[in-house]
């Protein structure tokens, strides 16, 4: 068999990066119970959409007739136990395929897995490496199961958590049970993370920097700062750290009502990086207005709340309220300013006893008025523009149904409703429809 030699590089790089888990476990000479483990997953997500009414279309809009596309993704995660020392994590992540239109045309994006995709062709990325040590600082003890990223060990209930390297943000901060994961719950981007949480990332959501969490019985406090992106949505990061990080800071309140759990999560983050300002911007050409122009070292701040309540066992509720300023550019993640979502998940578990689940949620996205004065004169950001604009909020109501047939492998059938895609009501509404295969070890 002919293999190029770039594709042999890269497939001798991550045969490299899988075994060396394994290899420091030897040399840690780390305790049988949690020494290494070893997950993967992979996931297909195919989607669809209805053809639509567009009274014009611009160079981000969405197409308003499409083949549909699908994304593939497939992550090995590996920790090892290093004793004393810590734990060390690194996960080599295959991605690859297509969104609709390119990833464009709708601010909250019917597929979260695509975000972690640069290019149609597979291509290996680390996605994350990183040690992480916990200082024991006594009170009950918590067990914590083995899992992806996760050593199955017993750790004081009263921690403190240093984690050094390359993770994703949403790894750790806006958790949420009930929507946080494009690869087994909702699909849309605006329910997996905080709409308006432009956070510090690469193109696929990942970046290198400093975790640090202080774990109480009922509260866990966490920070995080983090490198930003060289330019908007790309893979470089800007290594100007004085000038150009992300920081993030998180309060989570864990609480029982009527017997049943709940948790409120409180975020704060503050971005600076080179970004271009809305407004100056159109200072410049009031017709057309090109934001990268004006970019220099700046910064834009945000909050979100997030909350999740169970009902019964079987059944819970979330919701999730964001809000940034909105005056420099989107820069990472979604052009989104403002976000508040509501939804449900059900668990008939007479249905089948690998936990079936049913989700519904409803989302309405906004933006600034700079960012939308922007849009409106024919601007254009790295997700959305049709080159002229009749704001209105974008409104998107999504319904999934995942089909656990065994305990690794589920199908999921998806709808949403996308009412005024990009914010324009001269375009749309459009129904997105998705199939998506999830397997995991």
């Amino acid at each position: 068999m002919n293999f190029k030699p770039l594709n042999s590089f890269k497939l001798g790089t991550a045969i490299f990066f899988w075994l060396l888990p394994v290899f420091l476990a030897r040399v840690a000479n780390a305790d049988e119970f949690g020494a290494y483990n070893f997950h993967a997953q992979t996931t297909y997500l195919t989607q669809g959409h209805s053809t639509f009414n567009a009274l014009y279309s611009g160079n981000n809009s969405l197409l308003s007739s499409e083949n549909a596309q699908t994304s593939e993704t497939l992550t090995f995660a590996l920790g090892v136990s290093l004793g004393t020392a810590g734990e060390f994590y690194i996960d080599p992540e295959l991605t690859g395929g297509s969104g609709l239109s390119k990833t464009l045309g709708v601010a909250g994006y019917p597929n979260g897995e695509i975000y972690r995709v640069d290019n149609p062709t597979p291509v290996w990325n680390v996605a994350r490496f990183f040690w992480k040590k916990v200082l024991g600082q006594g009170g009950e003890q918590e067990v914590v199961t083995d899992q992806m990223n996760q050593l199955a060990k017993s750790y004081d209930l009263n921690r403190s958590t240093l984690i050094l390297g390359k993770f994703a943000l949403n790894d750790f901060f806006d958790e949420n049970s009930l929507s946080h994961d494009p690869r087994t719950q909702f699909m849309n981007w605006t329910l997996m993370d905080f709409g308006a949480w432009d956070y510090a990332a690469d193109t696929k959501g990942y970046s290198w920097g400093i975790y640090l969490e202080y774990n109480r019985k009922n509260w866990t406090m966490r920070f995080a700062s983090v490198l930003e992106p060289a330019m908007a949505n790309q893979m470089n990061l800007d290594m100007n750290v004085g000038q150009a990080h992300g920081d993030n800071l998180e309060f989570e309140y864990r609480y029982s009502y009527y017997l049943q759990p709940g948790v409120v999560r409180v975020l704060l983050y503050d971005n600076h990086a080179y970004m271009g300002n809305y407004q100056q911007a159109m200072i410049q050409n009031p017709i057309g207005p090109v934001v990268s122009s004006t970019r220099q070292y700046d910064q834009k701040f945000g909050f979100g709340v997030n909350v999740e309540q169970k009902i019964n066992p079987d059944l819970g509720v979330f919701s999730r309220l964001s809000w940034n300023n909105g005056q420099t550019e989107s820069w990472a993640f979604a052009e989104i300013d403002q976000s508040a979502s509501l939804g449900m998940v059900f668990r008939p578990r007479w249905v089948s006893k690998f936990e079936d689940t049913l989700g519904v949620a409803a989302m309405v996205n906004g933006l600034s008025d700079d960012h939308k004065n922007y849009l409106q004169a024919g601007g254009y950001g790295f997700m959305i523009g049709d080159g002229q604009l009749n704001y209105a909020y974008e409104k998107i109501l999504e319904t999934y149904y995942l089909l656990q047939f065994t305990k690794e492998a589920a199908v999921s059938f998806d709808i949403q409703t996308i009412s005024c895609p990009a914010y324009n009501a001269d375009r749309g509404p459009v129904s997105v429809f998705g199939l998506r295969l999830h397997y995991e070890i």
